[in-house]
């Protein structure tokens, strides 16, 4: 009886730390302002020393920018694809050190996540990010204490045209074209997460951009989206001082979220 009640007291404690800490999301940035005719593509999962470097060439090629949320201990392996990703006037984000589930983070690891990820990243490219994306958008109620200290902002995602499951090029072309509205952002994937991710998006990128801008879309980082107040002051806590909450999208509804790779 003694063992059952702890593992209920257990559980009760992990459900309010990982599941409880979702109620607080509403910090998290999912869209931004809808009064311009602006729209953030953003990658997750890289560096990748084949599939970033094919992505960079695609946007330089269509002179577009986006965000990089990148995976600490993957970037430290390919440093010199970080420095070109920031080079090219792209944001550099964070994804986290190892892109452990946060579900499966107590405090100390979960602040080790997102810290070690700041401090390689600041020092490879001169800048430290100011946003974070939570791997597979999971996040636990310490994450919002470590952004603080980091000075990071949470960032989601308005747009997901390939989660766990794989999706067709033309497919992720159609659903972003679809489901385009000013101030989304576009979750995509430059590394493998889901198999073969990277060579899906890079069959699906330039027609997704060149729709884009026949839609009227400029393309821009999450940090541009967002204007430079909310770059240099959102911690990504509920009720931030001097940060700008993104109204809702005028135009197009946001897709529900799935887990993001």
């Amino acid at each position: 009886m003694i063992l059952a009640r702890l593992a209920l007291g257990a559980a009760g404690a992990w459900a309010a730390y990982a599941w409880g800490a979702h109620l607080l999301t509403a910090g998290c940035v999912r869209r931004g302002p809808a009064g311009r005719r602006a729209i953030a593509l953003t990658f997750d999962d890289g560096p990748d020393a084949v599939w970033t470097e094919r992505i960079l060439d695609i946007l330089a090629e269509k002179h577009a920018h986006a965000s990089f949320f990148l995976v600490g201990e993957r970037a430290a392996r390919v440093p010199e694809t970080v420095r070109r990703i920031a080079a090219a006037g792209h944001e550099v984000a964070s994804h986290g050190w190892s892109h452990r589930s946060l579900w499966l983070c107590g405090p100390r690891r979960t602040d080790d996540e997102i810290g070690r990820a700041h401090h390689l990243i600041a020092s490879l490219t001169g800048r430290p990010p100011r946003h974070f994306r939570p791997p597979w958008g999971m996040v636990n109620a310490a994450m919002f204490g470590a952004l603080r200290r980091h000075q990071e902002r949470c960032v989601l995602w308005s747009i997901q045209p390939e989660g766990l499951r794989p999706v067709a090029a033309a497919r992720q072309v159609r659903e972003v074209l679809n489901d385009a509205h000013p101030g989304a952002i576009v979750d995509l994937h430059d590394a493998e997460g889901t198999r073969g991710a990277p060579l899906r998006l890079v069959a699906a990128l330039a027609p997704m951009i060149d729709g884009l801008r026949e839609l009227g879309y400029e393309l821009v980082t999450v940090g541009d989206l967002l204007g430079s107040e909310a770059t240099r002051t959102s911690d990504g806590a509920p009720g931030t001082a001097r940060t700008r909450r993104p109204r809702r999208a005028g135009a197009g509804k946001a897709r529900r979220l799935s887990p993001s790779p």
